[in-house]
C-alpha cells in the first residue's frame, strides 16, 4: 500500500494532516513496542525495515529474528485489540 493511499484514507476519515500521517503510525508503533510492550529495540527496527546498528557492519548481519518478530507482532495485535475493546490506555500529549 502506498503512502499516498494511506494519506488519502486518513483524509477521507476526517483526520487532518496536523493530527496524523502514515509515518506517524510507524513512529507510534515503534514507541509503544519499546516503551509499553518492552520489546528489544533491534527487533523493532528489523520489523520496520530500518538498518540495525551492528559493530560488524550490515554486510555481515544476515539475521532476521522471524520467530521473535512474529511474537512481537502478535503482542501488537493483542494491544490494539484491547484498545478496540475499551481497555485503559496511556494518553499521548502533543509536544508544543
Amino acid at each position: 500500500m502506498s503512502d499516498n493511499a494511506i494519506l488519502a484514507a486518513l483524509r477521507r476519515l476526517g483526520i487532518p494532516k496536523e493530527e496524523m500521517s502514515s509515518h506517524g503510525f510507524r513512529a507510534m508503533a515503534r514507541t509503544i513496542l519499546d516503551e509499553v510492550l518492552g520489546f528489544w529495540v533491534d527487533l523493532i527496527e528489523h520489523q520496520l525495515a530500518h538498518a540495525v546498528k551492528d559493530p560488524n557492519g550490515r554486510a555481515y548481519n544476515r539475521t532476521s529474528h522471524l520467530p521473535e518478530r512474529r511474537k512481537m507482532m502478535q503482542a501488537w495485535v493483542d494491544y490494539l485489540d484491547k484498545i478496540k475493546a475499551g481497555a485503559e490506555i496511556m494518553p499521548f500529549h502533543r509536544v508544543a
